[in-house]
C-alpha cells in the first residue's frame, strides 16, 4: 500500500485548547516576545522541540512499573547499561538526568582553557558547556551545510580538509577531542554518513585525537543511511548504529529525542581513566554511578525506548511526517531547508523575511507570527541562538536564520499538520507584514531561553 499510516493506535488522549488570536497577542507580550516564556497551555500545536515532549509505548509504561528504586547497582541500572552496551559495545556507561549534564560533565573534565573543540556543528547547549569550560567551539560543516536549497543527502557531514587544517594550525595539544553530532541539528537536522564519520576518524587517527558523538539521533541518522548511503540498504538500523559508535571514543546522549523518554541521559567512553574522571564528577553533581539522577523507572522506560527508535516501522513512519510537511511547502513556494531534516522541518527565515535584516532577528520575527496566527509554537535557530558576541559588544550573525518546527515523537496526527500548513500557508501571504525584534535582556549564556525581546515598529 501506498499510504504509510502510524505503526501504534492512540490509547490515551490529552485535551488541547486554541485560545483567541486576541489571547495569543496578550499571551506574547506578556512573555516579553519569547516564546520560551509562553505557557504551554497556550500553545495548540507545540513544536518547540523534540526533547522529552515524546509519548512513550505500553511497553515502556509498563516497564516503569518494573523500576527498582535501589539506591546502588539496581536491576533497572543493569537493564539501562546492557541496552546502551549491545548498541554502541562501548566499555563504560554512565546514565545523566539529561544530555547536557553529560556535556557538561564531559567539558568539566576534559577541558582546559584554551582549547579547541571541532564538530560538524555544536548545538545550543553543547556550545555553551565547552565555552563555560574556557574552549571555543569551532563549526566545521561541509559547505553544502550552509547552503539551505541545496538538495543532497549528507549536509551535516564535517569538512574533513577543514578539520585537518584546524588541528595543524592550532596544534594537537589544544585539542583534547574532535566531536560530530548526529544528525546535525543546527544545520537542519541534515544526517551525517559513515563514510564521512569513517574520513574524520582517520584524520584524528594521524594526531591520536579522540572522537565523541553527541547521539541525540542516532537512530535517524542510521535510518538515513539505509536510506542514502550506498551498501547499506539490507543492514538494519541496530548493525548501522552499532557501526556508527565503532568509530567513537565516547559519545554523549539526551535519550529524550532518539531514547524516546521524557527525561534522561548518558556519558560513555572506552577509556578507563576518562571513566573515573567522570565517575567522580557524576557524583558530585548528578548522583550515584549505577543511577546518574535518574529513577529506577526511567532507567526501564530509556532502555525501551532505545531499541524502539531502532524499528524500521516506527523509522519509515516517522520520517513520512517530516515529509508530509515538507512536501506541501515544497508545492506552495514557501522556503526550507532542503532536504527535510530528520526531526523538523526548518523554515528558512532569510527567505520567507528577507526585508528583516539579520540584526533584527528575522527568525524571531516568524516565530511569533506562526505562534499569533495559529497558536502554534516553533523555535529560532538563528542568530539569537547562534550569532556571536565579541568582547566590545559587536555582534556577528548566525550563517543561518532558521525556524525550527521539531515534531514530537508519537504526538499529533496528520489533521494537526493539515492545520499547521495552513497556518504557514497563511504567515506567507501576509509575510510582508512581519516585524523585526532588538533585544531588551539578555544572560551571558544561552540567552534564546530567557532574553526578552521589544518589536521593531
Amino acid at each position: 500500500m501506498r499510504t504509510i499510516i502510524e505503526p501504534f493506535r492512540i490509547k490515551m488522549t490529552e485535551p488541547l485548547k486554541l485560545i483567541s488570536r486576541e489571547e495569543r497577542i496578550k499571551a506574547l507580550d506578556k512573555a516579553y516576545h519569547n516564546v520560551f516564556l509562553l505557557d504551554a497551555e497556550d500553545c495548540c500545536v507545540d513544536l518547540l522541540t523534540d526533547s522529552g515532549t515524546g509519548a512513550m509505548s505500553v511497553q515502556q509504561w509498563a516497564a516503569m512499573m518494573l523500576g527498582d528504586e535501589s539506591y546502588a547497582g539496581s536491576k533497572s541500572w543493569k537493564k539501562f547499561e546492557s541496552t546502551i552496551k549491545k548498541i554502541t559495545n562501548i566499555k563504560y556507561v554512565l546514565p545523566t538526568h539529561q544530555g547536557r549534564a553529560a556535556e557538561s560533565i564531559l567539558a568539566q573534565t576534559r577541558i582546559t582553557q584554551g582549547d579547541i573543540i571541532p564538530n560538524n556543528n555544536h548545538f545550543d547547549t553543547t556550545r555553551a558547556n565547552i565555552e563555560f569550560a574556557g574552549a571555543q567551539a569551532v563549526d566545521l560543516v561541509c559547505d553544502s551545510g550552509l547552503d539551505a536549497k541545496l538538495d543532497i543527502p549528507f549536509k551535516g557531514n564535517m569538512d574533513v580538509k577543514k578539520l585537518e587544517h584546524c588541528i595543524t594550525t592550532h596544534g594537537r595539544e589544544k585539542i583534547p577531542f574532535c566531536m560530530i553530532t548526529v544528525t546535525n541539528n543546527t544545520g537542519g537536522g541534515q544526517p551525517v554518513s559513515l563514510e564521512n564519520i569513517r574520513n574524520i576518524k582517520a584524520v584524528l587517527n594521524k594526531f591520536d585525537i579522540p572522537l565523541v558523538i553527541d547521539a541525540c539521533r542516532f537512530a535517524e541518522n542510521a535510518y538515513f543511511i539505509k536510506e542514502r548511503e550506498a551498501g547499506y540498504a539490507d543492514r538494519s538500523l541496530l548493525e548501522i548504529a552499532q557501526e556508527l559508535f565503532s568509530y567513537a571514543d565516547a559519545a554523549t546522549m539526551s535519550c529524550k529525542k532518539d531514547g524516546l523518554s521524557n527525561i534522561g541521559g548518558f556519558l560513555i567512553c572506552n577509556n578507563e581513566q576518562w571513566a573515573e574522571e567522570f565517575k567522580n564528577a557524576l557524583i558530585m553533581r548528578e548522583g550515584f554511578p549505577t543511577y546518574g539522577g535518574l529513577a529506577g523507572r526511567d532507567l526501564e522506560a530509556i532502555a525501551v525506548g532505545l531499541m524502539e527508535a531502532l524499528e524500521l516501522d516506527y523509522q519509515v513512519y516517522r520520517h513520512a511526517t517530516v515529509l508530509y510537511l515538507s512536501d506541501r511547502l515544497e508545492k506552495t513556494g514557501i522556503p526550507y531547508v532542503r532536504p527535510a531534516g530528520g526531526h523538523a522541518v526548518f523554515l528558512d527565515a532569510k527567505e520567507f523575511v528577507p526585508h528583516i535584516p539579520q540584526s533584527q532577528y528575522p527568525g524571531i520575527g516568524l516565530v511569533n507570527s506562526i505562534y499569533i496566527e495559529g497558536g502554534v509554537r516553533g523555535v529560532e535557530l538563528g542568530s539569537v541562538m547562534f550569532g556571536r558576541i565579541d568582547d566590545s559588544g559587536k555582534e556577528t550573525p548566525a550563517a543561518l536564520e532558521l525556524v525550527r518546527l521539531a515534531f514530537p515523537r508519537r504526538v499529533y496526527t496528520q489533521s494537526h499538520f493539515d492545520y499547521l500548513i495552513e497556518v504557514i500557508e497563511e504567515v506567507w501571504k501576509n509575510r510582508g507584514s512581519i516585524s523585526g525584534y532588538q533585544i531588551t535582556y539578555q544572560p551571558k549564556y544561552l540567552r534564546h531561553f530567557s532574553c526578552h525581546f521589544k518589536v521593531i515598529r
